[in-house]
């Protein structure tokens, strides 16, 4: 198959997994509105789906670096899907729980295989990765329109026909279900590359990417309650400031990937975490409709890093390719659903603006983590040294 054309299927695919992803924050108004739960319960709704796909997705990177499984990606894109679909229909907490779970452990599964093959298919180049990962952030940033044209129009008894989705993504990547077998090595998932794995940064960039997460997660939790109350709006003013949230970060992984080009991937994001908690910090304090500003420009500070920690974090595991994808994509979209609890309640108790300054502090403390960051070794080339030099056209290790 032509690269161009995988990457193509392969972002549309994960455009469609990703609905699922952003679809768990875009129904929790509805939740609120129709069974009254609390800023605590709601959140939880957000936790029941980041657990068990955080702790899972790295389980599968592993499997998938013993054995080839390309059949992972239409069967967990259904599974997905159908937990989604589920969710507005289960009559109590429990089984609300339960249903977001199924779609959880669905996207864990489809997302180390497909960016192992993603990788294959673009031949390690960051710009085709770039591509794949806008896929799952226009998935994310479609989610509250459609629950919100669904939803809205009949209730959450509706939420089956968010299946529709899952149906096409499980299409689209059928035609590349064989490719993998064309490039890996006979008998294993992933060709063992020349490569030494380096752990020691591999940890450093995961914690940093957890923090980041915790960032990501808060806002998309709870900035559908939050805009309203700074901008006197209704729940179309939080719906929309989710779009921007979804939809900024579409434009931060095109320009994360632009500027790898240019300078080392541990460069660029060194600059683009502090300026992107000074605009979290927007989004709590600056009240009006300037607040759908700093929500564009915080989501493309938190992307434009994202597919670069992406192969940053295979890099840094040469090895073992769908391990090192499961942890960062994992803890990327998974693990900020861990501390959603706590800032419901402390929203509970407090107030929700009160909760939500503790994620101003994230950003700062990934780029703390990625001060400590070496560029990885790009084969035939020496490792670039963890302080950057001043003209970005002498540093050693830049990526192809």
């Amino acid at each position: 198959m032509p690269r161009n054309r995988a990457i193509v299927l392969l972002s549309a695919g994960h455009a469609c997994v990703d609905v699922y992803q952003g679809a768990v924050a875009a129904l929790v108004p509805f939740f609120v509105a129709e069974r009254a739960y609390t800023y605590a319960a709601a959140s939880g709704v957000v936790l029941a789906a980041s657990l068990l796909s955080s702790v899972t997705q790295p389980l599968f990177g592993a499997l998938t670096d013993r054995w080839t499984m390309p059949w992972l990606l239409p069967a967990s894109t259904l599974l997905g899907g159908l937990g989604i679909a589920l969710s507005g229909l289960a009559g109590s907490y429990a089984l609300t729980l339960a249903a977001v779970a199924v779609s959880g452990i669905g996207v864990a599964a489809y997302h180390p295989e497909s960016a192992r093959i993603a990788r294959r298919a673009a031949g390690g180049g960051h710009g085709a990765m770039g591509w794949f990962s806008l896929g799952g952030n226009l998935g994310f940033a479609a989610a509250p329109v459609l629950v919100t044209a669904v939803v809205a129009t009949g209730g959450l008894r509706l939420s089956p026909l968010l299946a529709v989705p899952a149906l096409a993504g499980a299409v689209l990547c059928l035609p590349v279900l064989r490719a993998p077998e064309r490039t890996a090595s006979p008998g294993s998932g992933a060709a063992a590359p020349a490569g030494t794995d380096d752990r020691v940064s591999m940890v450093k960039l995961s914690l940093a990417v957890v923090c980041r997460s915790v960032a990501f997660v808060g806002l998309s939790t709870f900035l559908s309650f939050h805009v309203p109350q700074q901008t006197t709006g209704g729940t179309a003013a939080g719906t929309a400031a989710l779009f921007v949230l979804y939809l900024g970060g579409a434009a931060g992984t095109v320009l994360g990937s632009r500027l790898a080009g240019r300078w080392p991937r541990v460069r660029v994001a060194r600059v683009a975490y502090p300026l992107t908690a000074a605009a979290v910090a927007g989004v709590v304090f600056v009240p009006g409709p300037a607040i759908h500003l700093f929500v564009a420009l915080a989501s493309i500070g938190l992307y434009v890093p994202f597919s670069l920690q992406v192969t940053l974090a295979q890099d840094y595991l040469p090895r073992h390719l769908g391990t090192a994808s499961g942890i960062v994509l994992g803890l990327a979209v998974s693990a900020g659903g861990l501390a959603g609890p706590l800032i419901g309640h402390l929203a509970d108790v407090t107030s929700l603006r009160t909760a939500l300054i503790p994620l101003i502090l994230m950003p700062v403390l990934s780029w703390l983590l990625f001060r400590t960051l070496p560029e990885p070794a790009v084969p035939g080339r020496p490792k670039a040294p963890t302080t950057a030099p001043a003209a970005p056209a002498a540093v050693p290790g830049r990526p192809v």
